[in-house]
């Protein structure tokens, strides 16, 4: 069974730093662009980051620049975003996704497997 599954949530205080992690099972994780989304209450699913298959290229929106940081560890087919200096609008449900090939956009067409997300609150 193909799977993507994140973890690393949690609740954090505004200011502080979490790591989220992706981790494939029933396939090769190194052969994908990984994409991370996120989704809070009542408003749409926006794109966050996204890494191409050998991690030479990646992409930020411009809310989360400078802050957070995506990186990929292929032996482990794993990819992670560290989320630093977080802020109260950065809660939401996390979700990563893996597409065959890397654009460094966020079109959810062009990925064809999604995790089913890992909750992150920051709040005092």
């Amino acid at each position: 069974q193909l799977q993507l599954v994140e973890s690393g949530g949690g609740l954090v205080q505004p200011g502080g730093s979490l790591r989220l992690s992706c981790a494939a099972s029933g396939f090769t994780l190194p052969y994908y662009a990984i994409g991370w989304f996120r989704q809070a209450p009542g408003k749409e699913r926006e794109g966050v980051s996204c890494i191409s298959s050998s991690g030479g290229s990646t992409n930020y929106a411009d809310s989360v620049k400078g802050r957070f940081t995506i990186s990929r560890d292929n032996a482990k087919n794993t990819v992670y975003l560290q989320m630093n200096s977080l802020k109260p609008e950065d809660t939401a449900v996390y979700y990563c996704a893996a597409g065959t090939y890397y654009s460094g956009t966020y079109y959810a067409e062009e990925y064809d497997y999604w995790g089913q997300g890992t909750q992150v609150t920051v709040s005092s």
